[in-house]
């Protein structure tokens, strides 16, 4: 008789779920800090299929240095108290072009300052819009010095 016996019975210990609450608030916490919401509500209409065609696109390369000024039509919502004429949305709100260079400004200075010379506006601008508001915006861009435009449109079929 030996003093150790096989033991051929011997099972498995079960896994330990213990930690696992630990890093499913973790992967919880993490893309709750890295996801970014939806930053602007298009109070104008200016959607992908109503930008001009363009048979030469190019893609920008760091959209946090772009600045969006939105002109179109209001919505329905916002027709009885505005009208049906083109108008300009900065951020958030409705805005006149006064109110343009006050807002490169500021956008100027949410940004490092070795990113400033980099910084591009972008107008996004309904296809039936006449061009006389978007010339008023370019001439006040240029007194805000915000030399670099992008126009944005959809590309040619």
């Amino acid at each position: 008789m030996s003093k150790f016996g096989n033991n051929d019975k011997k099972e498995v210990p079960a896994v330990s779920t213990a930690s696992l609450p630990d890093v499913v608030f973790m992967i919880l916490f993490f893309f709750m800090v890295t996801t970014s919401m939806k930053e602007v509500e298009l109070k104008v209409e200016v959607a992908s299929q109503s930008l001009p065609q363009a048979t030469e696109i190019k893609k920008l390369e760091k959209k946090s240095l772009v600045s969006y000024i939105y002109v179109g039509k209001p919505r329905a919502a916002f027709q009885k108290t505005l009208g049906t004429e083109p108008r300009i949305q900065l951020n958030d709100s409705f805005a006149g072009l006064d109110d343009i260079k006050d807002y490169i400004i500021a956008e100027r200075e949410k940004r490092d300052e070795a990113e400033v010379p980099f910084m591009t506006t972008s107008l996004k601008v309904h296809k039936d819009t006449k061009m006389g508001i978007v010339t008023d915006i370019k001439q006040e861009l240029r007194k805000a010095s915000a030399l670099k435009i992008n126009y944005s449109s959809r590309k040619k079929v």
